[in-house]
C-alpha cells in the first residue's frame, strides 16, 4: 500500500511538472532584407553601418555569414524562400512577362508551388504576409493573413499596401500577433528596406553624411541603419509577448546591392548579376535552447531555409525541395552536398512557362571556387571567393581542371536547356 501511494505520488508530480508539460507550438519568422549587400552589417564586419539589432541577433544566431540566394532579382529570389524551389523548378524567373503578356497569367506558378504557409496551414498554422510580394494577393500564396491585395487596378505588383510596413510602422505585424492567441504562426517580414527610394528619416541621415563623401552613399547606409531599427521593433516585440523561446527566427536578404558614388543605382556586379554582390547573404537562425549560437563557414544557400522550418514544425519537405536541412549543421552534422548552384534570368521573362529563353547565367560555389557561366558566352569565369570575394581575378584560364569539374557538376544539377 505504501509503495502503491508513492509511485501515484511520483506519478501525479511528474505529469503537472512543468518540465513534462508539452512544448508550445513554434512559431516561426522570417525578416528579409531587401537590396542590401552581404558586407553591409555591423555583423559582417561593416566599419561605418550602424546594425545593432541585428548584430545582437547573429550573437543568439547560428550565422552563416557564406549564405548565397539561387537569383539575384527580388521576384525570383523571394519565391525560392516562400516554395523551396529554385527558380527553374517553380517557374517565377523574372519581375514580370515580356510586353503584351498579362503580368497577372504569371501567378499560377505560385498558386501552384508548395509553399510555406500552405504547408503550415494544413498544421493549423496562421500566417501573415508584409512588405515585398510579388503573387498578386497574398492568399495566392496560402497565407491567412497580409497586406497585399494584388489588384493591378489599385496598383498591385511587387507589395502596394504590403511595402508600407517598417517605413510608416509594425502595426500590422504587432495585431497579427496579438490575433493568433494559442495557436502557432508563421510571419513574412519583407519591407521594402533599404530598397529604393533612399529616403531615411533625418536623424539617421545626419549620422552618416559625415562619415561618406557621396550623399547617395549616405543615404543608402542610414536606410540600413532604419530597416535594422525595424528588425528591432520586431524582435522586441517577440519578448514582450514572450514568445521568443518558442520562435524560430530566419534572417536573410533576398539580393544584394552595391551603392553607387555618383548617383542613385547600383553597380554592375550586384543586383541581377551572378557576382556575390548580387547573390551573396548572411543566413541566420535563431531558436532559443534548440539552436547553439555558433558560426558555420560553408556555402549554405536559401533553397535550405524551406526544408529547415519544416524540420523544425515536425514536417517533412516537398519531393522537389532540393535543400537540405540546416538544424543537422547546427547539431554537427557535415553537409552531403559539395557545392550550392545558382541561375539569373532576365527581369522580364521571355516565356511565362519555359525557363530556359530567359537564362542569363548559372553559377556555382565549391569550397574556395566559384565558377559562372554566361548563356550567351563560351567562357567561363572562376575566381577564388576566399582569396578574392569582390571576383576581380579570373581563374579559369589557369584552373582548367577545377573549371571541367564544376562545369560538369552544373550541369548536373541543371543543364539550362
Amino acid at each position: 500500500m505504501l509503495l502503491r501511494i508513492a509511485m501515484l505520488a511520483l506519478l501525479t508530480a511528474v505529469c503537472f511538472s512543468p518540465s513534462a508539460t508539452h512544448a508550445a507550438p513554434l512559431n516561426v519568422v522570417m525578416i528579409i532584407s531587401d537590396d542590401q549587400t552581404w558586407t553591409d552589417f555591423g555583423f559582417m564586419g561593416h566599419k561605418i553601418i550602424k546594425t545593432p539589432h541585428l548584430d545582437r541577433l547573429s550573437t543568439q544566431s547560428a550565422v552563416f555569414p557564406r549564405g548565397y540566394v539561387p537569383s539575384s532579382l527580388c521576384r525570383a529570389s523571394l519565391a525560392t524562400l516562400v516554395t523551396g524551389l529554385y527558380p527553374h523548378q517553380n517557374k517565377i524567373l523574372g519581375n514580370d512577362p515580356r510586353r503584351g503578356v498579362n503580368r497577372r497569367l504569371m501567378l499560377k506558378h505560385i498558386q501552384a508551388a508548395p509553399t510555406l504557409p500552405r504547408m503550415l496551414g494544413k498544421q493549423g498554422y496562421l500566417s501573415h504576409q508584409s512588405g515585398k510580394w510579388w503573387e498578386g494577393n497574398h492568399k495566392l500564396g496560402g497565407f491567412t493573413h497580409g497586406m497585399t491585395h494584388g489588384d493591378p487596378k489599385r496598383g498591385g505588383r511587387h507589395g502596394d499596401l504590403g511595402l508600407k510596413i517598417g517605413r510608416t510602422g509594425m502595426k500590422p505585424i504587432t495585431e497579427f500577433i496579438d490575433g493568433c492567441d494559442e495557436k502557432p504562426f508563421f510571419l513574412w517580414y519583407a519591407p521594402f528596406l533599404p530598397h529604393r527610394p533612399h529616403n531615411p528619416p533625418a536623424r539617421l541621415l545626419k549620422k552618416y553624411q559625415d562619415k561618406v563623401d557621396s550623399p547617395h552613399v549616405a543615404k543608402y547606409y542610414a536606410m540600413c541603419e532604419w530597416f535594422d531599427e525595424t528588425c528591432g521593433q520586431l524582435l522586441d516585440y517577440l519578448d514582450k509577448k514572450k514568445l521568443s523561446d518558442d520562435t524560430l527566427v530566419v534572417f536573410v536578404t533576398d539580393n544584394g546591392w552595391i551603392q553607387l558614388t555618383k548617383r542613385s543605382g547600383y553597380a554592375p556586379k550586384s543586383k541581377r548579376s551572378p557576382n556575390d554582390g548580387g547573390v551573396r547573404t548572411p543566413i541566420m537562425l535563431r531558436w532559443p535552447g534548440k539552436i547553439k549560437p555558433a558560426k558555420y563557414n560553408m556555402p549554405v544557400i536559401s533553397v535550405d531555409l524551406a526544408p529547415t522550418i519544416l524540420a523544425a514544425c515536425g514536417l517533412k519537405p516537398d519531393a522537389a525541395m532540393q535543400g537540405i536541412n540546416l538544424l543537422d549543421i547546427c547539431k554537427g552534422e557535415k553537409p552531403k552536398r559539395k557545392a550550392v548552384f545558382g541561375e539569373v534570368f532576365a527581369h522580364d521573362q521571355v516565356d511565362i512557362d519555359d525557363p530556359v529563353p530567359s537564362l542569363l547565367y548559372r553559377w556555382c560555389v565549391q569550397d574556395r571556387w566559384k565558377l559562372i557561366l554566361s548563356a550567351k558566352s563560351a567562357n567561363p569565369q572562376l575566381f577564388d571567393i576566399l582569396a578574392d570575394p569582390h571576383e576581380t581575378k579570373n581563374l579559369a584560364a589557369a584552373n582548367a581542371a577545377v573549371v571541367k569539374q564544376l562545369i560538369k557538376a552544373t550541369d548536373e544539377w541543371w543543364p539550362g536547356k
